[in-house]
């Protein structure tokens, strides 16, 4: 592989993909045959587990740990709060507990997460499974200026389209083909590929058709049309309370009252950034 190489690994299950993956990362050690990984190699790789998080950290605090900053292909760099905002994280969620997050914004942190450590090699293991639609498209777009290697195992046709110009077939046995260009013009040679059962797709379409069954009711209609508002006046309240509480001087009931003030806003806060997690959710749906 070479920097900007684009491969997709496709095959039936239980063909070896996500083994495949699993060995370069070298996670799964060979039983023959060598694997030679260059010296500055850095990989990054998208799982189909959950991995660990510190759920009571802050969105931005957990990304921080990894990395403050990441240096684009141009010379610029751009901030944590900055690719969080780019990934569909906006600003008043940065200071959002991980426990409040919804699974596929977990999810969406994590692959996040690998994106700032600077990867030269990311491999991605059935992104489309469990990242939305949206993250999807802004992963796309990212990826189109990543300088790296991608290697990506899916069965979603159109994701691949976007990504990968190079297939690696598995065709079971120790069988394998190569396949200079997208994942449309193979099938039109192999359509059969296309028709045989993969749980993955199963998964999938679970996945789009369990949002359906709950949507905003007229009443959350309004309070997602008024509640961005209602957040940026808490939140600018708050700075005015920390900035009164800076210059309070000797005034003890000034203080407390503003103690108290800041506390009752800090509560306030979290529960209007829980409620519009909860209801973006809804309006995915809508």
């Amino acid at each position: 592989m070479k920097p900007g190489d684009r491969l997709g690994i496709i095959g039936r299950n239980g063909t070896g993909k996500s083994t495949l993956l699993n060995i370069l990362a070298g996670r799964i050690m060979l039983d023959d045959g060598e694997i030679i990984t260059g010296q500055t190699v850095k990989i990054a790789y998208y799982t189909q587990e959950n991995e660990d998080m510190d759920e009571n950290k802050r969105v931005i605090e957990y990304l921080k740990e990894t990395a403050e900053i990441v240096q684009t292909t141009d010379g610029k760099t751009i901030s944590a709060a900055q690719m969080l905002e780019r990934f569909l994280f906006l600003p008043y969620a940065h200071g959002t507990p991980i426990r409040k997050l919804s699974g596929g914004e977990k999810r969406r942190l994590y692959l996040l997460k690998l994106l700032m450590e600077e990867p030269n090699v990311l491999l991605l293991d059935e992104p489309t499974n469990d990242l939305d639609t949206q993250t999807l498209t802004v992963l796309e777009d990212y990826l189109e200026d990543f300088p790296g290697v991608v290697i990506s195992v899916s069965h979603d046709r159109y994701f691949l389209d976007k990504v990968v110009d190079l297939l690696l077939v598995l065709e079971g046995n120790g069988q394998t083909d190569l396949h200079y260009g997208n994942y449309s013009e193979y099938l039109e040679k192999r359509p059969e590929i296309e028709s045989a059962p993969t749980v993955p797709k199963k998964e999938k379409v679970e996945q789009t058709e369990k949002p359906k069954k709950k949507k905003l009711s007229f009443k959350e209609q309004k309070e997602w049309a008024e509640i961005e508002d209602k957040i940026a006046g808490t939140e600018a309240r708050l700075e005015e309370v920390q900035t009164e509480m800076a210059s309070i001087g000797s005034d003890f009931e000034k203080g407390q009252a503003l103690v108290n003030e800041e506390k009752e806003l800090n509560e306030q806060l979290e529960y209007l950034i829980e409620r519009w997690s909860y209801l973006s959710e809804l309006a995915e749906n809508e």
